[in-house]
């Protein structure tokens, strides 16, 4: 797909027309993470422009992180990536630029033109390990590297996307079933919540490099579960790729992390390959095979056309510098695409720059003391509302300490109760001591009494939680709860069991229940809907990612699932991975 046509798509309707005073002339593609345009810096150079996903901007946990990405990812320098030249993370919504590599992705190459003979693939790793190099080197791991996003320039590869899927990891949106990556593509540790480190990318590099030698994914297609099942559980078919490849793939997908070649080592040893055919000028003349003729791309948008917004009045920039001010024109013999008019009557329109980061921090000074004013107004509403209530229940407390006294002076006036039983002498005759003391009395540490939790726990008090992420079970393993492992044995606190066609979750010290309704479970509602259950399987047919399971252990632990991925259509091979979180029994 390099077509000019075919890259450049014309914008939508709901697309924004400009971000952060770069104008946008074409959409490039949409991801997971968001939608990408073609824009121009102001001295016309193009690049790509990256809006992050509404979904992801009201998540503060991710706004956090892709700053912390943000600023990693400008150190990156290498040769062989897509330099970050601009960003905001705290613009609405987040947004990033990089520079516009010319040239189709990897799986637009390859199912245009079929896999990559032996020199394209050893250019390929080599280009690609040595952009891992510059990003591990700036403390950032990719986590979805793929054929798309490796774009093939005409003088090698060039990795994009980087610092980006950390900052989406671990969010609201990625705790109830999603994961960051791709599952073709995932390494074994990612593929179940394992630790993520530079050794992960390096088996995305073999899996990539791997769909450019044979045209396919290397662990096969169909529903995740099944791909993350085989990447987790089966060693890699390499008897379909090139012989002299073998040795190189299998130290790149080995499934211990530690196993696994450097990146430095990748770019060594495809050198030496390459230098034992006819020299490293193999590269270049094989990309002008796949890389196909290169792309006519879109000159800045210079004037409102059909695709464009009414444009707003020139904004001049600070200063008397001539390039804020004069307008733009157009390149000698530069053509228009065809969705963009010409100059209107009113000529040709004036881009406001982008803000710089003074501006920016202007801007959010503002916001910011325009966001406290707006607390401390709320701060006296909330005040004066609980002075008034303070006042009510001082009242409500008086009123019924005055019925106490009246319904204590009745008792003693009849010392029977209304149904002829004797009352007890503990509870207020003299006999009996002073009133309210003793278990009989409603000792605050009986587990029975109102309010109180199943397990004697106080009411409204919530351990401290424990999160362990997801954790996969199947039925050669199981889960221990105490410190959220996965077992190699059974002798877990969880089993997974698909007996008779019926997959289920098992234990022999703890009892399940599933939630219906509105996510969101947290430890009260675990607490009482296992307050008075019993069961000890919990069958999975009606289970699905984001459902919610509930779990109550024997020493008073209470345990929330959050279902990430079930697979059961094979029951040898079926699994369930969950988001485990626990909460400690309270000690009495």
């Amino acid at each position: 797909m390099n077509h000019t046509a075919e890259v450049f798509q014309p914008l939508q309707d709901d697309d924004p027309r400009t971000v952060a005073g770069y104008r946008l002339a074409a959409r490039l593609g949409a991801g997971g993470m968001g939608r990408v345009y073609l824009s121009h810096t102001r001295g016309g150079r193009p690049v790509a422009i990256k809006v992050v996903r509404s979904e992801l901007a009201d998540d503060q946990t991710f706004r956090r992180r892709f700053s912390r990405e943000i600023k990693a990812a400008r150190k990156v320098k290498g040769a062989y990536t897509a330099e970050l030249i601009d960003a905001d993370p705290d613009a609405t919504p987040p947004w990033l630029a990089t520079l516009y590599v010319p040239g189709p992705s990897l799986s637009d190459a390859v199912a245009r033109s079929g896999p990559l003979p032996v020199p394209a693939v050893l250019w390929l790793m080599a280009g690609v390990a040595e952009a891992l190099q510059a990003i591990h080197d700036a403390g950032i791991v990719h986590r979805d590297l793929k054929p798309a996003n490796v774009l093939l320039a005409d003088d090698g590869p060039r990795v994009i996307d980087f610092g980006i899927s950390l900052a989406a990891d671990s969010t609201a949106h990625t705790a109830t079933g999603t994961t960051i990556g791709t599952a073709q593509y995932m390494a074994p540790e990612q593929a179940s919540a394992g630790a993520i480190t530079a050794a992960t990318d390096v088996f995305s590099l073999g899996q990539t490099a791997a769909f450019a030698a044979l045209g396919r994914p290397l662990y096969g297609d169909g529903p995740a579960a099944t791909v993350l099942y085989r990447i987790v559980h089966s060693e890699p078919d390499l008897s379909g790729l090139p012989e002299r490849l073998r040795d190189l793939f299998a130290r790149c997908l080995a499934a211990d992390p530690g196993e696994r070649a450097t990146p430095a080592e990748i770019v060594e040893w495809c050198r030496r390959e390459l230098g034992r055919d006819a020299g490293e000028d193999t590269g270049p003349a094989v990309w002008r095979e796949i890389a196909g003729p290169p792309v006519t791309v879109p000159p800045p948008v210079a004037a409102t056309g059909a695709a464009t917004a009414p444009a707003p009045a020139p904004v001049p920039a600070p200063g008397p510098t001539a390039a804020h001010t004069a307008p733009w024109v157009p390149p000698q013999g530069t053509a228009p695409m065809p969705w963009q008019a010409a100059a209107g009557p009113g000529g040709p329109f004036v881009p406001r720059p982008p803000a710089g980061p003074e501006e920016r921090k202007r801007r959010r000074r503002r916001t910011a003391l325009i966001s406290a004013a707006a607390v401390v107004a709320c701060g006296l509403v909330i005040l004066a509302g609980s002075m008034l209530l303070d006042a009510a229940g001082r009242g409500l407390d008086r009123a019924r300490d005055a019925a106490a006294s009246a319904a204590a002076s009745k008792s003693a006036a009849a010392p029977e109760s209304a149904s002829g039983t004797p009352r007890p002498a503990a509870e207020g005759s003299a006999a009996g001591g002073e009133a309210g003391s003793g278990p009989e009395a409603g000792d605050d540490s009986s587990a029975g009494r109102p309010g109180a939790g199943a397990d004697g726990s106080a009411a409204g008090t919530t351990p401290r939680a424990h999160a362990y992420g997801a954790l996969l079970v199947n039925s050669d393993n199981s889960l221990s709860l105490t410190d959220g492992t996965m077992r190699e044995d059974r002798k877990g606190d969880i089993r997974f069991d698909c007996a008779n066609a019926s997959c289920a979750l098992e234990s022999d010290t703890s009892v399940f229940t599933i939630l219906l309704g509105d996510p969101g479970a947290d430890y009260e509602e675990c607490r009482r809907m296992t307050a008075d259950q019993d069961a000890h399987r919990l069958p999975l047919a009606a289970a699905s990612a984001g459902t919610e399971i509930c779990v109550r252990r024997d020493n008073g632990d209470i345990v929330l699932f959050v279902v990430q991925v079930k697979s059961t259509a094979l029951p040898e091979a079926a699994f369930v991975t969950m988001d485990t979180t626990v909460w400690p029994g309270v000690k009495n």
